[in-house]
This record gives C-alpha cells, structure tokens and sequence, in this order.
C-alpha cells in the first residue's frame, strides 16, 4: 500500500499559483541587463542563401556627372570687369538660323553654362565693359562629343546668313587647329548701327568657338557691349585657357 498522502486541493493550489510567479519573474529579469553590466552581443544577421546577389551596374549605364565652377575659364584680373556668374543654358548658348547649338541630344549627361564680362587692358574701371562670353559646357556619353561637332558643322554650313532684328547677319566657319581634341571658329558679321540704331557705313563682327575635350564639348560666344563688335583676341585666349582648364578638371 503507497505511503503517499495527497496534498488538499488549496495547498495545491497555492503551490501552482507560486510556481507560476517564479516562472514569470524570472522570464522578466532576463529581458534587461543589470546597472553596469555590458550590453550583449547580437550575432550577426547573415544573407538568405536564396536571396539574389547584387548585380553590377552594365558598362554603358551612365554616371551622374556635376559641372562645378572650377570647370569654366576665369579671366585674367586685368580683363575681368566683373566675376563670372552663373547663367541658364539657354540664355548661354547662340542662334544663329535655329537652335543649331542646343542639339546635344540623349547622350548629354550634364551641362551648364557661365558668364563672364571683360574689358581691355588697363582701361579704368568707370568704362563701359567691351564685352561678355558666355561659355556652356556639355559632357557627353559614348561618342556624344564628337557626334555634336559633326551635327553642328552641318548645320553651320546651312546657315551662311540669318536676319536678326531686321539687319543681314553673314556667317563664316572655319577650323580652329591646336585646340582640344578638334574645334570651330565661326564669325558673325553685320552693318553696325549707332546707339540710335543708325547705320555707320562700317562693319561690326563677334566670334562664336566651339572645342571638344575628350567626352566635353565647350561653347563661347562673344557678344561685343550693346550691339558692338567682340574682340577676337580676348576670345581666343579665353578659348585655349577654356580648353586646358575642362581637360585640368577631367583629369
């Protein structure tokens, strides 16, 4: 016969309700350290097998490209009648018959473009400026450089004269050799008129350049102060330090 008595029902009770409190007070104290204790340490998560690995990006995908200021040419502080600004690239860019300047097409990946007022040499700083270049720069992908210099040679070539407010304006295009990795020189001339818009019997003509470095293609345009003529040879030394200043930034 077994020698076990049966605890009474209360008494068992009891026991079962304060093995539950134990149980629940020590499931608590393991969710938080002690005062002083170093947290702990979390294994690290690791990839799910069937998770596809990240693909590299394709060999034609295009990179995000930013034009900064140290891009543009700087004048020289004799020329410089005022610092160059920032300008919309389609203020910047010229016309001639159309928008034969604008055509960078889908493989422009940025642009930008900036101004910048000159005077002549020594001249005291109460004259008028003689004159202002905007200069745009392009970057371009793939062959998108050079296909613009073709595109815009063509079109040049139809546009031998435009009218503009009335007047004839004759163009005449030519290479311009020794300047980045090809260039065009293109000279606009015109009947020029008085500040009454009276003509003087004499002539007045700017300068259009346009250089390709590498995957960038560069535009300046000459615009003499109010209507009157560019000076060329500011241009010209505008264009080449231009140049060496994009192929400085691609390096």
């Amino acid at each position: 016969m077994s020698r076990y008595t049966p605890l009474p029902v209360t008494r068992t009770r009891r026991a079962l309700a304060l093995l539950g409190a134990v149980t629940l007070a020590a499931a608590c104290t393991t969710t938080e350290d002690p005062p002083g204790s170093a947290p702990a340490t979390t294994a690290p998560a690791t990839a799910s097998a069937s998770a596809p690995p990240t693909e590299p990006p394709s060999p034609g995908a295009s990179t995000p490209v930013t034009i900064p200021t140290s891009a543009f040419v700087e004048l020289p502080a004799e020329l410089r009648k005022s610092p160059r600004r920032t300008t919309p690239v389609e203020e910047a860019l010229p016309k001639l018959c159309g928008n034969e300047f604008g055509t960078g097409g889908r493989q422009v990946t940025a642009s930008a473009a900036m101004t910048v007022t000159y005077q002549k040499a020594g001249e005291p700083s109460s004259n008028v400026p003689q004159g202002m270049i905007h200069q745009t720069i392009f970057t371009f992908d793939g062959d998108g450089a050079s296909g613009y210099l073709s595109r815009l040679r063509t079109a040049v070539q139809a546009c031998p004269s435009y009218d503009q407010s009335g007047i004839r304006v004759t163009v005449k295009s030519q290479a311009l050799p020794g300047v980045g990795d090809e260039a065009l020189l293109m000279t606009r001339t015109w009947p020029e008129t008085s500040l009454n818009g009276e003509r003087t019997g004499d002539t007045a003509s700017s300068q259009i350049a346009v250089a390709r470095v590498d995957n960038a293609v560069t535009v300046f345009d000459d615009q003499g102060w109010e209507g009157t003529s560019g000076n060329p040879a500011i241009l010209d030394r505008v264009v080449r330090d231009g140049v060496r200043t994009i192929d400085a930034w691609q390096r």
